[in-house]
């Protein structure tokens, strides 16, 4: 259990700063709370839109069935490729909400 909720937080961090570097624009507007947040969302909403367009067609590997969360044998990139972009997308969408503004 903690080592769920650390590797969230931690891939939280990671996902959400990528995201907030590849959001459009100037979005450093946003607290690093709510970016971590946005990476989060990214995981979870960009692993899930990976597995429904192209993961449940995979075969089983080592030993177990594909799943949302592990879809292929190594690391799957093209998965966090799609946290990312998610990720962005949430930066944006948090970085409007928030209405902030550097000036």
């Amino acid at each position: 259990m903690i080592g769920t909720i650390l590797v969230t937080l931690i891939g939280g961090v990671v996902i959400g700063l990528l995201g907030k570097w590849l959001a459009p624009g100037d979005k450093d507007n946003i607290p690093l709370w709510l970016t971590v947040v946005c990476g989060i969302v990214g995981m979870i909403v960009g692993s899930l839109l990976y597995w429904v367009i192209f993961g449940q067609n995979n075969a089983a590997f080592d030993g177990h069935e594909a799943t949302w969360d592990n879809a292929t044998n190594g690391v799957d990139w093209w998965r966090h490729i799609w946290q990312v972009v998610v990720a962005a997308v949430a930066v944006v969408v948090a970085s409007g909400i928030t209405g902030k503004s550097k000036a």
